[in-house]
């Protein structure tokens, strides 16, 4: 399964990997470093179905259900 928020499309991204001190010196730089998504599994009671659905989301997507409405972001996202 990728590492991706199915509502919002959020992904991995890759990120500097410098020290302070190597920043000052350019010496033996670190390389790139993966930045993951906060991805949580998650049930999800959606009242106009009557079901509970588990569905692997970020956590902005959670704070995204909430102001938008679950049945409404789920449907528009294709998990329901």
């Amino acid at each position: 399964m990728a590492k991706e928020c199915p509502i919002l499309g959020k992904k991995s991204r890759v990120g500097g990997g410098y020290s302070n001190r190597i920043r000052a010196t350019k010496f033996n730089p670190t390389g790139d470093r993966r930045r993951q998504v906060n991805l949580q599994k998650k049930t999800i009671f959606v009242p106009e179905l009557n079901k509970k659905v588990t569905v692997t989301i970020s956590a902005k997507a959670i704070k995204t259900l909430q102001k938008r409405g679950t049945y409404q972001t789920l449907k528009k996202a294709g998990l329901v």
